[in-house]
């Protein structure tokens, strides 16, 4: 492996050759690749991620996205149509829609098959006041291991991540991509402290990194590390890679709960 004196001798281009060519089969490999590049940009060279290709890069993840989605969302139908009437015979609305933070900073409707009882909001509140321990894992976490607020059939689809199918609709609307950072609230974004303004230069994904690279099982810190990785070195080649691992991951339900 190259020290860190031998890789200030190294020109950018030789830089971007290698990262071009990095085997993708890990996030440990993009990991390496990046510090490299970012003990570059502190020696003064210049960024790997170039300007004059980032209009060529936003089409074509724009075209991956609305294909992607609307293909996705017609092989899905007869799931969601499912998904919907049994939901719906439960009395219970079929979609429910999450204030999350979109690309600079703007706020939309993250949408998700209804998981929860109505009283979701309030019964947390409950909760967290009667149980120190779900106080600190709610805090650290932003989520629940054993929620008792997920209905039984909610428990379903989170494990196999059904309930997420509703945001190929953010995607066509162009408020998510496909592969991008994990959607947050507004409270998280402040977790993210320097990297948020990273975070908020692209669009949220359905699935990323952190989906496939253990989901619940892992830190946040390292949740908001694998977000900045993927904003830094997210290109078509690497989007087609997550994808194809998130359907290993999600048939595994790792890191579901």
């Amino acid at each position: 492996m190259m020290d860190l004196e031998s890789s200030r001798s190294e020109s950018a281009g030789d830089k971007d050759a290698r990262a071009d060519g990095q085997d993708l089969s890990s996030t440990d490999n993009l990991e390496l690749s990046d510090e490299m590049n970012e003990s570059g940009a502190e020696i003064g060279h210049a960024p790997t991620a170039g300007t004059r290709n980032d209009l060529g890069k936003r089409v074509t993840k724009r075209a991956f996205d609305i294909f992607g989605a609307v293909l996705l969302s017609i092989l899905a139908a007869p799931a969601i149509l499912t998904i919907a009437i049994i939901i719906r015979s439960s009395g219970s609305p079929v979609i429910f829609g999450h204030e999350r933070i979109g690309k600079g900073r703007k706020l939309f409707s993250c949408y998700k098959f209804r998981s929860m009882n109505l009283e979701a909001e309030s019964d947390l509140q409950e909760l967290l006041a009667a149980d120190p321990k779900l106080l600190v894992e709610w805090e650290e976490n932003h989520k629940l291991r054993n929620d008792p607020r997920i209905t039984r059939f909610g428990e379903f689809l989170r494990k196999s991540s059904l309930d997420e199918l509703p945001q190929l609709w953010n995607v066509i609307k162009g408020e998510m991509s496909l592969v991008g950072p994990r959607p947050v609230v507004e409270d998280e974004l402040e977790r993210y402290g320097r990297k948020a303004q990273v975070y908020c230069s692209v669009k949220p994904g359905i699935t990323g990194l952190w989906q496939i690279s253990g989901r619940s099982n892992i830190t946040y810190s390292r949740r908001v590390s694998l977000d900045t990785l993927y904003v830094r070195k997210q290109r078509l080649a690497l989007d087609l890679w997550i994808m194809f691992c998130t359907v290993k991951v999600v048939a595994k339900r790792v890191g579901a709960h």
